[in-house]
């Protein structure tokens, strides 16, 4: 079995009116949610051995913040191809840069990383499908598992979605319930 996290950045800030888009960092709420995303994780015991992260600044600083959360090795690659482009083939991405990873994690943008859950979910909780087929907001995860032992078998509907998180549908008493580690700060530019 095979398993995909698909997480979009947290909220970016658009503060900085001269930034290019592929520069903006996260926003107050963004790094409030990011990590926020991490705990959750952690306690769900949803480890990523690899990570597939785009390059942009939104993302880098979104998964540094989750990473405090993650148990054990994790390979890490950063991809512009995640960036580039109005909407990156997310799939071909998947297969071309998955290697032998069991659980693999994608740090992307929309809609490109909307697209591709939406097209992959086959099977799951209706309402979660719904509600990711309506919008995949910033900091959201969606967690699809797969029946298959390689990720080059993936096709349209073959997965099965188990989870959609979204930062507003944390509970607080279950946040308290996680012990808070800081987020780092490496990959700033």
């Amino acid at each position: 079995m095979l398993r995909l996290f698909l997480l979009r950045h947290a909220k970016s800030s658009w503060s900085d009116p001269s930034l290019h888009d592929f520069d903006r960092p996260l926003s107050r709420r963004g790094q409030k949610d990011a990590p926020k995303i991490g705990r959750v994780m952690k306690a769900h015991h949803y480890n990523p051995d690899r990570i597939l992260c785009s390059s942009a600044q939104r993302t880098k600083e979104t998964m540094a913040g989750i990473i405090p959360s993650l148990k054990g090795d994790v390979s890490l690659k950063l991809l512009d191809a995640l960036y580039e482009g109005n909407s990156p083939d997310y799939l071909t991405i998947l297969r071309e840069h998955a290697k032998d990873s069991q659980s693999l994690m994608i740090v992307g943008h929309n809609v490109g990383l909307q697209n591709i859950a939406v097209e992959l979910a086959g099977s799951g909780d209706p309402e979660l499908i719904m509600q990711m087929q309506a919008k995949f907001p910033t900091a959201a995860l969606a967690v699809l598992n797969f029946d298959i032992q390689d990720w080059h078998s993936i096709s349209r509907g073959s997965g099965h979605l188990i989870d959609f998180i979204k930062p507003r549908d944390i509970d607080s008493s279950e946040e308290e319930q996680i012990v808070e580690n800081p987020a780092p700060t490496f990959f700033r530019r």
